[in-house]
C-alpha cells in the first residue's frame, strides 16, 4: 500500500479531527481539548511516539474521550494506519 501524499495526509487528519470535534466538541473542557489537539498535531506530523503517549494519557485520564476516539471511524482508521506504517 503506497504512502499517501503529504497534502492528502494533512487533509485526512484535518477532516477526521474536525469531524470528531463536531461530535464531542461541546463536551470538551480545557484539558480534554488540549489532549485532542496534541493527538491532532502528532497525527499531522506522523509522530507515533507522541500518538502512543497521547492515547495512553487519554485512556488513563479521560475514558469517555478514548472511547470516542476508538469509535470514530475516520480517526480510528487514521490512527491505525499511522501505527501500521510505523510513523
Amino acid at each position: 500500500m503506497p504512502e499517501k501524499s503529504g497534502g492528502d495526509h494533512e487533509k485526512r487528519v484535518a477532516d477526521a479531527f474536525d469531524s470528531l470535534h463536531g461530535k464531542v466538541g461541546g463536551r470538551l473542557d480545557a484539558e480534554t481539548r488540549r489532549s485532542v489537539e496534541e493527538l491532532r498535531r502528532a497525527a499531522h506530523v506522523r509522530d507515533s511516539a507522541a500518538l502512543r503517549q497521547g492515547l495512553a494519557g487519554v485512556q488513563e485520564r479521560h475514558g469517555w474521550l478514548y472511547r470516542e476516539l476508538a469509535e470514530h471511524p475516520a480517526v480510528s482508521n487514521l490512527l491505525n494506519e499511522l501505527a501500521l506504517w510505523g510513523f
